[in-house]
């Protein structure tokens, strides 16, 4: 067997032997002729002329016919498609013969395999993407490795439907909790995405999309908020490169006594509130909700703090108590500064909130969620 790749003479010396002419197409071909008949694997060809022959000849070459010009053109062609690292396409093209049809078939199959050996690498950036209705506030996690795929308009999209049929789920009794993303992934999802369409199963949506991102992406998390039966529950993403996902998302639920009560004025302030919790992050709603083996543990820290500034002990028993406000100031949502407002706390606001309101108003729950929070990058 012989090959030979792009020398012109040697080719045409060998055709001239073979007493035919043969045209060849785009890509590289493999031609064996064995007395009339032509096999070929990859690209295409037209055959001239006929007669017995009684040996066989193999040529692999590439042809000259595909110019550079063209090459960059299926290319970008094929990068539009699918959405595949250049790298990737253009190994595709090549295997292919630079038929592109072929080539798209196989970056989807090699996808597969490329997808499943990234999913062991971290993935510590991606998106939050929100949906929300009347009644409820769904929240989920969509990770990638880098932040170049997480600005991609095809991440973005799979993140927002997988955050729109979070709430589709049926929730516990709870206002907010976090639910099973194995409950979500047993779902089926309706794409209508020029690079993703169809239906697909959760699993099966988010393969595709690593595979045309050449990263590993994962679902990591999600958590629904019910809205109060009377009140209304607000939302806000930080860093949000369109509507509904971002990096950080806070929901926060205001719950009022009264089913007359402004809508407005309570989603105005619920707002402000849901930027509240993602600026300040908050741990606890209340000073009561501190748990004490946290509140044991500061306070054994600011005495330890305090002692060795070698004051009395009564002068270091007012130490610790002012330090300990400072740290409810800190952590406590309702004992925090006001964002918007820092000359009143959140307890302040809402009390001023009732009384513009003519019902008493409280936050039922709060939630902030950040990309990667617990994750090593």
């Amino acid at each position: 067997m012989v090959f030979y790749r792009g020398v012109k003479l040697p080719i045409a010396i060998i055709y001239k032997s073979l007493n035919s002419s043969i045209c060849c197409g785009h890509g590289y071909s493999t031609l064996t002729r064995y007395g009339n008949s032509i096999a070929e694997s990859g690209g295409y060809f037209h055959k001239h002329g006929n007669g017995p022959r009684t040996f066989a000849v193999s040529i692999r070459r590439y042809s000259a016919e595909i110019s550079s010009s063209e090459q960059m053109n299926l290319i970008k062609l094929l990068r539009e498609r699918t959405s595949a690292p250049i790298k990737e396409v253009k190994a595709a093209l090549v295997t292919s013969n630079w038929d592109i049809e072929a080539a798209q078939k196989d970056l989807r199959k090699r996808g597969i395999v490329l997808a499943s050996k990234k999913s062991s690498r971290t993935a510590a950036e991606g998106l939050l993407a929100l949906a929300q209705n009347e009644r409820k506030a769904a929240v989920i996690e969509l990770n990638c490795e880098t932040d170049f795929v997480a600005r991609n308009e095809i991440f973005q999209y799979l993140a927002l439907s997988l955050a729109k049929l979070a709430l589709l789920l049926e929730g516990s009794q709870q206002s907010f909790a976090a639910f099973p993303i194995g409950h979500l992934e047993e779902l089926k999802l309706n794409l209508d995405h020029p690079k993703l369409s169809g239906e697909k199963s959760v699993q099966n949506a988010i393969t595709e999309v690593a595979a045309m991102m050449g990263e590993n992406v994962k679902l990591r998390r999600g958590f629904a908020m019910s809205a109060p039966s009377l009140g209304v529950i607000s939302t806000y993403l930080h860093t949000s490169p369109q509507p509904g996902v971002g990096r950080i998302a806070g929901i926060l639920s205001l719950e009022v006594e009264d089913k007359n009560v402004s809508q407005d004025a309570l989603q105005r302030v619920g707002s402000e509130l849901a930027m509240h919790v993602v600026a300040a992050k908050p741990l606890f709603l209340t000073k009561e909700d501190v748990s004490s083996d946290a509140l044991s543990n500061e306070r054994e820290i600011l005495k330890s703090q305090a002692e060795s500034s070698g004051k009395p002990q009564i002068a270091i028993e007012k130490m610790v108590e002012g330090r300990l406000r400072k740290y409810f100031e800190e952590v406590v949502l309702m004992e925090q500064k006001f964002i918007v407002n820092d000359t009143m706390n959140v307890k302040t606001l809402l009390s001023n909130l009732s009384k513009d309101v003519g019902s008493p108003v409280k936050i039922g729950s709060f939630l902030r969620v950040e990309v990667g929070e617990g994750l090593q990058g």
